[in-house]
């Protein structure tokens, strides 16, 4: 299969020597910008939103970044092309992992399933029963682990995902690939597994197969950081805003909330929704913590520059004192 490079630095509009910071407030900026229930207007947004979303989901990540600007744009050069879930050598099987983040091709053969063996953290294995002593007896496959990419809004409301897998049949070991469909409960959590019974490394001389297990990790968001069921998210408001005050929508997993600023509103304070952040379960929720900062604007009209000299002028207020 053909994988096309992607550059994610051109998707998200920055240098290769940008910052962090300058790499999430890009982020942001874009997501915000092609967002489907805003960008109705735009008919490419929807796709532009999810390469958004997969470029920052490598950048935003210091490790995932790093093993990106190693691949370069000549990643296929040299032996850089997908590599599977095993290993060169004797016995080694082909497990993959992929389209479990609906994210592209080139995305799933680096940053995507990273499938493994049970307690191998390296996903170095070599067939059934790597590891236990040779014999006639019937011995149960490995297990294999693999992380799955999830959404918030999967996580909220419950989803059966599409996955495929590439697998050694029990048969003669040879690659087989099928697609199953995995049910991703309402309300689990960052770090639990969902088992898929029977579907790791063929057993030997009979025996079961080992299971499939896939480790939930979040997707970034551009609106939430999880933490634990609680969510962060921040709240820009205009300069007059926070010296007025004023009433303002914030977007929250459930749903937007009509929440009042009062005046005199200070950069860095919180505001706490409760039972606002990740659903727990069925029937419980955490909350959202909303920090407040401050956004000025880039350039001003010659009218705007005149009410704020006017206001430098009359106000007694001074930082400095």
């Amino acid at each position: 299969m053909s994988v096309k490079y992607r550059d994610y630095y051109e998707i998200l509009g920055v240098e290769k020597a940008a910052s962090q910071d300058e790499i999430r407030k890009a982020f942001k900026r874009l997501a915000r910008t092609y967002h489907p229930d805003v960008a109705k207007d735009i008919p490419d947004a929807e796709d532009r939103f999810k390469a958004v979303n997969e470029a920052y989901e490598v950048l935003g990540d210091p490790e995932k970044r790093k093993k990106y600007d190693l691949l370069g744009a000549n990643w296929q050069q040299g032996g850089g092309g997908p590599s599977s879930g095993g290993y060169p050598g004797e016995g080694a099987y082909e497990y993959n992992f992929g389209g479990s983040t609906g994210f592209s091709d080139f995305f799933e053969s680096y940053f995507g399933g990273r499938a493994r063996a049970a307690g191998d953290p390296f996903g170095r294995f070599s067939g059934a029963g790597a590891g236990r002593e040779r014999s006639n007896r019937p011995t149960q496959g490995q297990d294999i682990e693999a992380d799955l990419l999830v959404k918030i809004e999967e996580i909220m409301r419950g989803v059966t995902r599409e996955i495929r897998l590439t697998r050694p049949s029990a048969q003669d070991g040879a690659s087989k690939e099928s697609v199953i469909r995995v049910k991703i409960p309402q309300g689990i959590g960052e770090g639990q597994a969902i088992r898929c019974a029977g579907l790791g490394y063929p057993g030997t001389n009979g025996g079961p197969s080992g299971d499939l297990y896939l480790r939930v990790r979040l997707e970034r968001h551009p609106l939430y950081k999880a933490s634990g069921y609680d969510l962060d998210s921040d709240l820009v408001l205009a300069p007059w805003e926070m010296a007025l005050g004023a009433s303002v929508e914030i977007p929250t997993p459930h749903g937007d909330v009509k929440v009042v600023i009062k005046s005199g509103s200070q950069v860095g304070s919180k505001l706490r929704l409760r039972g606002k952040g990740l659903r727990r379960g069925k029937d419980a929720c955490g909350d959202l913590y909303v920090t407040v900062t401050v956004e000025f604007p880039e350039s001003l009209s010659e009218e705007e520059k005149a009410i704020w000299q006017t206001l430098g002028q009359t106000s007694s207020f001074s930082p400095r004192k």
